[in-house]
């Protein structure tokens, strides 16, 4: 511009979230870790101070709110990229329960009702798809899937009577990251018991449900 040469940002803030040129979010995910731990250590000042429910509760606020921000965005990446995340969740379960650094966490989090981060992933996607299937969300998320039993081939078929969505097919990596693809599968892969619910807070009950079994072995 005039005889000012502009580079180009290799990373961008739009609503909160660090996107970066490749969009591995590694710039994202890095900032996130260094918030959290930065408010757990403020935390960890107070643990001698307040109870077990009120320290519970200023996690939450804290910290599984940053980690539940835009999560959606992270669906497919790496399992490199999403366990500093899940190393700050382990964290944050060891000080609400006053446990030492050596303690197992599954237990931890199994006690405090926390899904795992892939699984809270899962959890906003199957939600997602959730609005779109009862159409409730903007008209630019539902033209982007669809229904098997749309398909004017498979009408006489037993799918047609499915809630099943049609998954395309993708030739990259990157490609299966697209909202198309890992929503549509992680709503097909729910049981029909949850996929029929009939209101937003039943499925969100019984979609926890499920996935906490699923990730605890209930």
């Amino acid at each position: 511009m005039g005889s000012t040469t502009i580079q180009p940002s290799s990373v961008v803030r739009n609503l909160r979230v660090l996107f970066d040129s490749e969009l591995t979010f590694k710039h994202h995910v890095s900032k996130i870790v260094s918030l959290c731990f930065y408010q757990l250590r403020r935390l960890k000042q107070l643990k001698h101070c307040v109870d077990v429910n009120t320290m519970k509760l200023l996690i939450s606020v804290f910290i599984l709110s940053r980690l539940d921000y835009c999560n959606v965005l992270l669906s497919g990446l790496p399992m490199s990229t999403i366990r500093p995340l899940q190393h700050v969740q382990n964290a944050a379960a060891r000080l609400a329960l006053g446990l030492s650094p050596r303690d197992h966490v599954s237990d931890a989090l199994k006690k405090l009702h926390w899904l795992p981060v892939t699984h809270r992933i899962q959890y906003k996607l199957s939600l997602m798809m959730f609005l779109v299937h009862n159409h409730q969300c903007p008209d630019y998320m539902s033209n982007i899937v669809s229904l098997v039993s749309d398909d004017p081939g498979r009408r006489r078929l037993r799918s047609a009577t499915s809630t099943d969505y049609h998954i395309p097919r993708t030739r990259t990596k990157f490609g299966d990251r697209a909202f198309s693809i890992v929503g549509q599968k992680a709503w097909n892969n729910l049981p029909q018991s949850v996929c029929s619910a009939d209101s937003l807070d039943s499925f969100k009950r019984k979609h926890k449900f499920y996935l906490f079994n699923s990730c605890f072995n209930v």
